[in-house]
């Protein structure tokens, strides 16, 4: 070890990697992220010491961290080599004042090096330029932390206190959380507004027919409401029926659209989403795996650069390799003549330095499709393409509008024409981007102003607005990053944690508050409104990224916001549990009792049981319920999940069972009914012997989680009832697919394997197409993203193949009968023939000596035997005295004497 260089990164499949670039006079050990955190508990930020902070080593990080030090025993230099962002330059630290207060180090110079891509050239080029810690990311690292802990270990207590069911609160969490419950507010309070629209069916001078839409009527342009019923959109039906139709104005223009810039990890989780259907969560563990290296012809390589960044910008190498490879692969017109350059329009922009892209712009995914999993593929897919195409040519388009008048109204047809492809030749922009392009039809047929047209047909159209959409994954993310508020590294864990508290729920990949989610929010816009506000939170971040830009002191962050957080926070405590109730009844009450055409829920309070007590909201031990104000001579109460809807309509307890109809098949009744298990859906009804005990059971079905009773009509209960259902027999097994809900949920079947259905997708309308995607992407056996065993080529010993794959217990070598798992710190893309050999042996020499061991296990049973039989017979001997002693003192009570009673009730006493 003596002379060596170690090198300290995060993860094992980079050390790897890394160790392989370097050589023999370097040692690469991974810490495997974060060495030390604040332990959970009071006082580990103190704001009474100028908040100094207590740290600790977890248990599992302590294996790590004596490993690197014992590797820096006589080493030359410490080389710290983690991710090239804020975090990673504070797990370095992290390792440093480690490994200093252990005196591992000493006098050993410490070094500091980033790389933005694992390759060897990156990797290389950086350790030829190392530098020192930057203090300054450090501290703004440190004041985020001690930040996020103030606000957690403060606030979290006074919910406990004051809002019973609670879990707990984050600085950043709970203004995502806002964001969720304030849309589900608006959508409760939208009122559908009824509008008409106008559409004809024309037919040009040679006979060609188009569509226009009506935008004039009596001189007047219309707006989106002026035909708002029935009576108006008749009217201007009319109108445009009457007279002869010509063409008024033709206008012709034509149109660029310029590529989008190269993926930042927020449009990266955005995209993924809309166009993949991968979650943030594992958008960003994908995208590691690709980061860290994927082992490609015996070579490991990282396939991306960096993925937690806000930066659009592109090396001037590598859009020189991507001008290159359009040239050479789409011709010469689809090179601009410059190189594109992006700016980062990000608020706040993080530490790292370039765009997501590929390393190498020539590594196309169809060759390297064979040395990834599907999903893998699929994000490399989508990063290189958009990685390629914002160095594209952009797209030419040509754009006509013609209007058509007649007598009373003008209508107007709009076409859209590619002339040049450009970068549409290989990346399309995602359906959410088209909508707001202004791009109508296709191409309309040749006409000049005066030509002559004829109105085949026309037709009103009867529309209603629609509430804001609910939050997807994707939009959320948008709308933070818009905001100023979270950051990259951070959107994905915002998201689970909002859901692993139970928050919120997804349902068909979009957000819905749960109620304790939105009892939270009162609780934290009405009593701390300043420290959960958008503008607030986004401008705390612009502090903190003050910090790192050395242009304000960590503490003086800290000390403004503890000074006024803190006396916040005894107002709270404060506060009364009458307080309380009263606010949050106040907000939600529109939410759980449903209110009339003037606003007020007064009727809906009504309780049902007693007739003139009030309903309203109280907290039990377990939560939030909803009591009547006559308690406690009236004793009802209703759980929030069935005092109300999602349109605020009013559920009423006693309702269950509600007949919803008859089945068109059975002519039995459908009905939703409430058990002690949830509700579910029954068709027809027990049938019962001449007793009346039930002679066979009526089908049933559970409701999914994410359905509302209220809200279960025929249609949807006799699908419901109608599952299992079979989707048909799989194109390579010929063997049936079915989809049906279970004990556990939702689930697809495949011959005898049960696969649990991924939370995307419906179980009432997923079709084969999609069950066999998911039936492959789960692997054989059924458990993650597990591939089918591959050969990794023969056993030296007797020249039989040896395999690798996944099963129940995780990934695997076999040589004939023999499994040997793969050690859970070995990524199992890297595992070599060599290597599988060594597990196999050491399994093969494990088995033969549990085999030897069994040979011995008769003799050691024979010399247990007679403790046995010795422990028996003292069993016996003391049953027996026990025996003997009840019966004497059975007999001793039977006496009429009164010491012969007192004498009973002794001896029992002794004998215990």
């Amino acid at each position: 070890m003596t002379g060596q260089n170690v090198v300290v990164v995060e993860s094992p499949a980079k050390a790897k990697t890394i160790n392989k670039y370097l050589g023999s006079d370097y040692t690469v050990l991974a810490s495997y992220g974060h060495v030390r955190d604040l332990p959970p508990k009071d006082g580990s930020v103190d704001p009474d010491r100028d908040f100094a902070m207590e740290w600790e080593v977890d248990g599992r990080a302590k294996k790590r961290i004596d490993d690197i030090a014992k590797a820096c025993k006589g080493a030359s230099t410490l080389i710290l080599a983690t991710d090239p962002d804020r975090e990673g330059e504070a797990i370095s630290w992290h390792i440093q004042e480690e490994l200093t207060r252990r005196k591992a180090i000493g006098a050993m110079p410490v070094q500091r090096v980033v790389f933005n891509e694992i390759t060897k050239n990156a990797v290389t080029t950086a350790m030829a330029h190392p530098r020192e810690l930057n203090q300054e990311l450090i501290e703004a690292y440190l004041a985020r932390r001690a930040l996020d802990y103030l606000v957690g270990f403060t606030l979290s207590p006074v919910l406990w206190r004051k809002l019973p069911g609670a879990k707990s609160a984050g600085r950043v969490q709970s203004v995502a959380l806002r964001l969720i419950c304030e849309r589900e507010a608006e959508i409760e309070a939208f009122k559908a507004r009824e509008y008409w629209s106008i559409e004809a069916q024309m037919a040009a001078p040679d006979g060609t027919p188009f569509k226009a839409r009506l935008t004039h009527l009596n001189g007047k342009k219309l707006d989106k409401f002026d035909l708002g019923n029935d009576a108006a959109a008749q009217a201007a039906l009319a109108a445009v029926k009457t007279g002869d139709h010509a063409v008024a104005a033709v206008e012709r223009k034509q149109v660029k659209r310029h590529p989008s810039p190269p993926f930042t990890t927020s449009t990266l989780q955005q995209e993924a989403s809309r166009k993949l259907y991968f979650g943030a969560t594992k958008t960003m563990t994908l995208a590691q795996k690709l980061y860290e290296g994927i082992t490609l012809g015996g070579e490991t390589v990282g396939l991306i650069t960096y993925m937690r960044t806000d930066s659009t910008v592109m090396s001037g190498e590598a859009i020189g390799a991507a001008r290159d490879m359009i040239h050479d692969v789409y011709g010469k017109d689809y090179v601009p003549s410059g190189p594109r350059q992006y700016r980062t329009k990000a608020k706040n922009a993080q530490e790292a330095h370039e765009c997501i892209r590929p390393t190498d712009m020539r590594r196309r995914p169809e060759q390297v499709a064979r040395y990834l999993e599907p999903d893998q593929l699929r994000l490399y897919d989508l990063i290189w393409k958009r990685a390629v195409a914002c160095q594209m040519e952009s797209a030419l388009l040509d754009q006509v509008a013609v209007d058509i008048a007649c007598p009373k109204a003008v209508l107007r047809a709009n076409g859209s024409v590619v002339r040049f492809d450009g970068f549409l030749t290989l990346y399309s922009e995602s359906v959410d981007d088209k909508e707001d392009d202004g791009e109508e039809g296709g191409r309309l047929p040749n006409m000049n102003e005066g030509d002559a047209t004829k109105l085949l047909n026309a037709e009103a159209s009867q529309h209603f607005t629609q509430p804001p959409p609910r939050f997807t994954e994707a939009s959320l993310v948008k709308r933070m990053e818009e905001l100023g508020i979270g950051r990259p590294s951070t959107y994905a864990s915002i998201l689970k944690v909002l859901q692993d508290r139970e928050y919120v729920r997804l349902d068909k990949r979009r957000f819905i508050p749960e109620d304790r989610g939105r009892l939270v929010t009162v609780f934290l816009s009405s009593f701390y409104d300043q420290y959960f506000d958008y503008g607030y939170t986004a401008d705390l971040e612009e502090k903190l990224d003050d910090v790192s830009g050395g242009r304000i002191d960590w503490k003086t962050v800290l000390r403004d916001f503890w000074k006024a957080f803190s006396g916040i926070t005894e107002k709270a405590l404060e506060l009364t549990g009458q307080e309380v109730r009263d606010k949050i009844d106040e907000v939600l009450g529109p939410h759980f009792f449903a209110a009339d055409e003037n606003g007020s829920t007064e009727a809906a309070r009504k309780c049902p049981s007693c007739g003139n007590g009030r309903l309203a909201l109280n907290f039990g031990r377990y939560g939030a319920f909803i009591t009547c104000s006559n308690y406690p001579d009236c004793r009802f109460t209703r759980n929030l999940d069935e005092a109300g809807s999602l349109n605020g309509a009013e559920l009423d307890a006693t309702e269950y069972p509600k007949l919803l109809g008859t089945d068109p098949e059975t002519g039995q009744d459908v009905s939703v009914r409430q058990g002690p298990y949830g509700y579910y859906v029954q068709l027809g009804e027990a049938e019962k012997d001449a007793k009346g005990k039930a002679k066979s059971k009526p089908k049933r079905a559970s409701l999914l989680k994410s359905m509302e009773p209220a809200s279960i009509d025929l249609e949807t209960a006799l699908r419901l009832l109608s599952l299992p259902r079979l989707l048909g027999d799989h194109p390579e097994s010929k063997l049936p697919v079915a989809a049906g809900i279970g004990r556990y949920g939702p689930y697809l079947k495949h011959g005898e394997t049960f696969l649990s259905l991924p939370a995307d997708d419906d179980v009432l309308t997923i079709g084969l197409n999609r069950a066999i995607v998911v039936l492959a992407e789960a692997g054989p056996k059924g458990k993650g993203r597990a591939s089918v065993a591959k050969e990794l080529g023969n056993h030296p010993s007797d020249g039989k193949p040896i395999t690798i794959g996944t099963g129940r217990f995780g990934p695997y070598v076999k040589h004939g009968k023999i499994y040997a798992s793969i050690p859970r710190a070995q990524d199992p893309n890297d595992v070599t023939l060599e290597q599988a050999v060594e597990l196999i042996a050491a399994k093969a020499a494990k088995k033969a000596a549990a085999k030897s061991g069994e040979a011995k296990a008769p003799v050691a049973k024979k010399a247990k035997s007679k403790k046995a039989v010795s422990k028996k017979a003292k069993s016996k001997k003391a049953a027996s005295k026990k025996a003997a002693s009840k019966k004497a003192a059975s007999k001793k009570a039977a006496s009429k004497k009164a010491g012969a009673k007192k004498s009973a009730a002794k001896k029992p006493a002794a004998a215990d």
